[in-house]
């Protein structure tokens, strides 16, 4: 056999090992059996393309067609790889939805570096849900849910990784982590029996005779009197001895429980996780437990809009417009810091060219003496920013209000206009409107 026929018999191997292990999902075994066949024969297309669907059934979608396009180049003639390649890329809403999955794998990898554990756990699960085969968002979230002492979360994430590739060494890791700390756990647990004979050696011979007890019949006035003074004894050594220390015990678990509050405190970890277990522990209590409820749900609901609106901008899905609406309806007191920095970069980004073009429309509004678009109109634009145009929006939303008859809404934003820019001639012109809305009111109360 010449060199050529030798690689390619050894190519042939490899692909067929390679094919065994894909079929019981052996997929790890199989990604290193197809690289060797390959190795040995560029040309062996058919070991290429289970690579690629190997890549595929792992959730790896960019490396399955990276590894397509390759076998497609090098065997252009009745490839199956073409069928895949055109497969996917008249899935274009699919391609979308994996495209967005591994953006928001990476943003979980940047909130577990931030040690925001708790928002990347929710993010993690809508993947995963999208996504069934992406192993390595399944691995990340198990990982999370170890991180945090969510044993039965995770033993659960880690055998639907397990059933997705059968020997992944990074899940056969977590499963053996996992393991250890339950056997951890369950260490000492185990009954010691006590010996019920006695053994000894007499000359060469080994004696074992049963323990010997006594009549209870001639020693029950002994054992009486001496059960009165082990209860006297006992009672003693309970008050002296054992209760400080039980005291001492329990001050010492109450200050270390303190101190591990603080520590989580100073952590700043998502108020998400602190309130569903708060939710947990106050179930029992109607009132308590239905408002602890709701405040979950608005905290939960808050960080996926911002989530969504991140992925939207990012996109160029939506309009600034109907983003700035989007971040305009969450409820800023529900989200943590990490929320916070974030809803506050996300509005630096979007607010200016949204203020832009609702200020001119409410200005449109306001010149054909359309009030009401306008009132709509200038209110976003003030609740985004109530200094824009130096003022002139908010001036201009006290003025539509009066023209539309609302005096008090008028009055209001006058007021904060002269407030917030005393000594100026847009203040001056607010106060002197104020006075004279307040001049009128004064006016039909006297008649």
């Amino acid at each position: 056999m010449d060199i050529r026929g030798e690689l390619r018999y050894r190519s042939l191997y490899w692909y067929n090992d390679g094919l065994k292990k894909a079929k019981i999902r052996d997929l790890t075994g199989a990604l290193a059996s197809l690289k060797k066949s390959i190795r040995f024969d560029k040309y062996n297309k058919d070991a290429r393309n289970l690579l690629g669907l190997v890549y595929y059934g792992r959730g790896e979608v960019p490396r399955a067609m990276a590894v397509w396009i390759v076998s497609e180049r090098l065997n252009p003639r009745e490839n199956v790889a073409t069928e895949y390649l055109k497969s996917c890329r008249e899935s274009k809403n699919w391609l979308d939805t994996v495209d967005q999955a591994a953006k928001k794998y990476n943003q979980c990898l940047q909130y577990c570096r931030q040690g925001g554990e708790d928002l990347a756990i929710i993010q993690l699960k809508k993947i995963v849900s999208e996504q069934p085969d992406f192993l390595r968002a399944f691995q990340l979230l198990a990982l999370l849910y170890l991180h945090t002492s969510q044993y039965a979360k995770a033993r659960q994430v880690l055998r639907t990784a397990q059933r997705l590739d059968t020997t992944d060494p990074v899940t056969l890791g977590y499963i053996y982590e996992l393991n250890r700390m339950h056997k951890k756990r369950t260490s000492g647990q185990k009954d010691v029996k006590g010996q019920q004979t006695v053994s000894y050696k007499l000359g060469n011979e080994t004696i074992i005779k049963p323990v010997e007890t006594k009549d209870p019949e001639k020693g029950m006035a002994f054992t009486i009197v001496n059960i009165v003074i082990g209860l006297v004894i006992g009672a003693a050594v309970m008050w002296f001895l054992i209760m400080p220390a039980v005291n001492e015990s329990q001050t010492r678990e109450k200050n270390e429980s303190i101190v591990e509050a603080s520590n989580q405190i100073a952590s700043q970890k998502a108020e998400i996780n602190a309130l569903e277990k708060e939710l947990e522990s106050y179930r029992t209590k109607n009132d308590e437990a239905q408002t602890a409820k709701e405040t979950a749900e608005s905290t939960k609901s808050s960080y996926e809009a911002l989530m969504d609106i991140q992925t939207q901008y990012q996109s160029g899905a939506k309009s600034n417009e109907n983003l700035a609406d989007e971040l305009l309806a969450i409820n800023l007191d529900s989200l943590g810091e990490l929320g916070k920095e974030q809803h506050t970069t996300l509005a630096n980004s979007i607010y200016p060219s949204a203020c832009s073009r609702l200020y001119n429309r409410g200005s449109a509004n306001f010149d054909v003496e359309n009030y009401e678009a306008a009132i709509e109109n200038l209110l976003k634009v003030v609740r985004m920013d109530e200094s824009y145009d130096s003022g002139n929006a908010m001036y201009l939303l006290a003025q539509a209000y009066e023209k539309s008859g609302d005096t008090e809404n008028a009055k209001n934003y006058y007021q904060k206009v002269s407030e917030q820019h005393s000594g100026t001639t847009l203040g001056n012109d607010a106060q002197e409107a104020l006075e004279s809305l307040n001049a009128a009111s004064a006016g039909k109360n006297g008649q």
